[in-house]
């Protein structure tokens, strides 16, 4: 039997030299120490994030507020979307008069109520803040449609709570669950603004809950709320008539403070906006050339009483939006 140790190497072979001594190594294994090395390195050297221009502008426009910032927004034609603190649940103000609007336009789709339904102004209806119903004649009757449609353009605290009063906001919830959004709750009716609050009334079975309380008149998420938005701007919230019955009125809004303010020349909004002493907060959707780009952002936990035009969350809102439409177009 031949020596193994006879039998000549097929192998390539090359000279390694160093520190006086001169070797030959098979290319083979000089191959597999290469491989072994680039997997290490692979292994052991962190990749670099890939910079996001959007998120750091958002980031530089929120560094010194001082309040919370929760904001989800989506390009509804090409997909895009951004989230910060997404999923947070929220305080919605007066944004929550958009589920009960849809709430009530499937109850009309039902036949359970009718547009042309009249509704007469009780002194004991009236309630302060935001709208013109207050300042009505008591014994003014409107037709449902009316009110509802104050409920939206002029943010009508007074209206809000006469379609609630129909609807009961145990139904709007009802309706938020079939649409798979079990964050979005009405909570009860509105007691009016600081200086003339009413007893609360008119709670919702998810309202008496004590951990829901901190939420006054409702709850949501913006990433709900733009769902909410982009079902409708589908035409799936009760039918595609009532989806654009839904977007019509919002874009009749007349509070532009918000995602509206620096929309620009030729974009249109359908947004709602809702305010309360510590807290701004918008959803819309914003029509521009770049895509329909549909946002929800609330501020919150801001430390001043500020209700001008110039309230630091307000400002926020309007500069994140205008970010957003431009970072989110396709």
């Amino acid at each position: 039997m031949a020596d193994a140790s006879c039998i000549p190497d097929p192998s390539p072979r090359h000279r390694v030299s160093g520190h006086g001594l001169s070797q030959t190594v098979p290319v083979s294994r000089t191959l597999n120490l290469a491989r072994a090395v680039a997997i290490v390195l692979l292994v052991t050297v962190p990749r670099v994030a890939a910079a996001d221009p959007l998120a750091d502008r958002i980031a530089a426009l929120t560094k010194d507020f001082k309040g919370t910032v929760s904001i989800y927004a989506k390009n509804l034609d090409s997909g895009r979307d951004f989230a910060l603190n997404a999923d947070a649940k929220v305080r919605t103000a007066s944004t929550i008069k958009l589920p009960i609007l849809c709430a009530l336009e499937a109850l009309v789709a039902d036949g359970r109520l009718s547009w042309t339904t009249p509704v007469t102004l009780r002194a004991e209806d009236k309630v302060s803040g935001s709208g013109v119903m207050g300042e009505l004649s008591v014994g003014t009757t409107l037709p449902m449609r009316d009110v509802a449609t104050l409920m939206i353009v002029v943010s009508d605290n007074t209206a809000t709570n006469l379609v609630l009063d129909r609807i009961t906001p145990d139904a709007v919830n009802d309706f938020m669950d079939s649409l798979g959004l079990p964050a979005t709750r009405s909570m009860r009716k509105i007691r009016g603004d600081g200086t003339a609050l009413k007893p609360a009334e008119g709670w919702s079975r998810a309202g008496r809950l004590p951990g829901n309380q901190r939420f006054g008149i409702g709850s949501s998420t913006p990433r709900e709320m733009v769902t909410l938005l982009e079902r409708l701007e589908q035409g799936k919230v009760v039918s595609a008539a009532a989806s654009m019955d839904v977007i019509g009125m919002l874009k009749r809004q007349q509070y532009k403070t918000g995602i509206g303010r620096r929309a620009g020349a030729g974009t249109e909004v359908a947004s709602k906006s809702g305010a309360l002493d510590a807290l701004r907060s918008d959803v819309g959707i914003a029509y521009t050339p770049g895509g329909r780009i549909a946002m929800a952002i609330t501020v919150d936990d801001m430390p001043a009483v500020d209700y001008s035009p110039d309230n630091a969350g307000e400002g926020l809102i309007w500069e994140m939006a205008k970010v957003l439409m431009t970072g989110l177009a396709k």
